[in-house]
């Protein structure tokens, strides 16, 4: 009788190959069972595979270019007023519930202008006795004005330049670059004995925005009350959010973000020189990670786990930026929860923001309710 049992020689060439390093031929995960031959992927994994990479690309991309969507948003809501550069929103009676806008408050006098400098360098004219900044296409910080910025809040001339700039730069300006064409600046006019017209009657007469090369007969600018006015500076949470982010990245140079920020757009069809144009499969893909990223922005900034977002224990008060730090890099280690934290209620970005300077600029914490369960959800400390 012979006996089929026996182990078979061990080939001389043979190698021990570790478990962890294996791809055992079935799989189990959230996507459902992943199937493997040899090692190799079936044509149903490999169809669960990709969808689920670029249904989490879309996601991480949502997250990611929340602050281009909301400029898109705020940039397409002046053009319904007005050009860029001459077109200047004014809240001379204060805003109310009729105006759709990330952060801005019912008690300021807001000045706002959309700057373009895609035909040149822009002269900007800053009257005293305000607060404000400039940000770019990207919400990323580029200068503060008045108070806080160099002018110290005397008031002066600003002179913003395009990206890359190689031009003569004259003297007596207070010098930006910014990375993007697209920038907004906003400013405060301060409120006096109860009454905002000194604060109105500020800008009107003082402030001015015109081409650097066009000083002599600079164009009159377009002030436009927008108290009371029914409109929406604020980004989609549908899957339009992605068509939002594509206009931007083809509107601004290419360095105008990192190469890594490039490629996860340029990985779900968003390129600086190609048309926008999802498929059927990726279209639905995007609707769902829209929703989901929109999800997720929710989850972290009204009931993040960060406990570092809190002033003190079981507090309702958080900070807007975490770590204190308007780049979201403390340590010089990128906070993403943070960011989103910041960005999806939020738009407008300055350091002047995050530290204390009474009498000069503006500090922020919020109030805010957590989730049902917030407490374990955040847990906080």
């Amino acid at each position: 009788m012979i006996k089929h049992d026996a182990q078979k020689p061990r080939p001389k060439m043979s190698t021990d190959i570790p478990a962890s390093i294996t791809t055992p031929d079935k799989v189990v995960t959230r996507l459902g069972t992943l199937k493997f031959f040899d090692g190799f992927p079936d044509y149903e994994t490999v169809q669960k595979v990709y969808d689920n990479l670029d249904f989490q690309r879309c996601v991480q991309a949502f997250l990611t270019a929340s602050p281009a969507a909301a400029s898109y948003a705020m940039h397409a809501g002046f053009r319904a007023f007005g050009p860029d550069n001459q077109t200047v929103l004014l809240t001379e009676s204060l805003l109310d519930s009729h105006s759709l806008v990330l952060t801005a408050n019912t008690e300021t006098v807001y000045n706002t202008v959309w700057l373009n400098t895609k035909d040149g360098p822009q002269d900007i004219e800053v009257p005293p006795h305000v607060l404000g900044m400039i940000d770019d296409a990207w919400d990323r910080y580029v200068t503060d004005v008045g108070n806080a910025g160099p002018d110290r809040g005397n008031g002066g001339r600003y002179l913003l330049l395009p990206p890359g700039y190689k031009g003569e730069v004259p003297e007596g300006y207070f010098v930006v670059r910014s990375r993007t064409y697209g920038n907004l600046m906003f400013s405060r006019g301060f409120i006096v004995n109860g009454d905002q017209r000194p604060a109105v009657e500020n800008f009107r007469k003082n402030f001015r925005v015109y081409p650097l090369a066009s000083a002599v007969n600079a164009p009159a600018m377009k002030f436009v009350n927008m108290s009371g006015t029914a409109f929406n500076m604020i980004f989609a949470s549908d899957a339009s959010f992605f068509d939002q982010v594509a206009a931007i990245v083809r509107e601004e140079p290419l360095e105008a973000t990192d190469p890594e920020t490039r490629g996860l757009l340029a990985s779900i069809g968003i390129r600086k020189d190609e048309p926008f144009a999802p498929d059927k499969r990726l279209k639905d893909i995007l609707a769902e990670a829209a929703a989901v990223g929109n999800a997720t922005a929710r989850t972290i900034a009204f009931s993040t786990r960060d406990p570092e977002a809190y002033l003190y224990a079981n507090s309702e008060w958080k900070v807007c930026w975490i770590g204190n730090d308007f780049e979201f890099s403390p340590g010089g280690v990128l906070n993403p929860d943070a960011r989103t934290l910041y960005f999806y209620p939020a738009f407008g970005n300055s350091p002047a923001l995050t530290v204390k300077m009474a009498g000069v600029g503006s500090h922020y914490i919020t109030a805010e309710r957590d989730a049902a369960d917030g407490p374990a959800v955040s847990q906080r400390r």
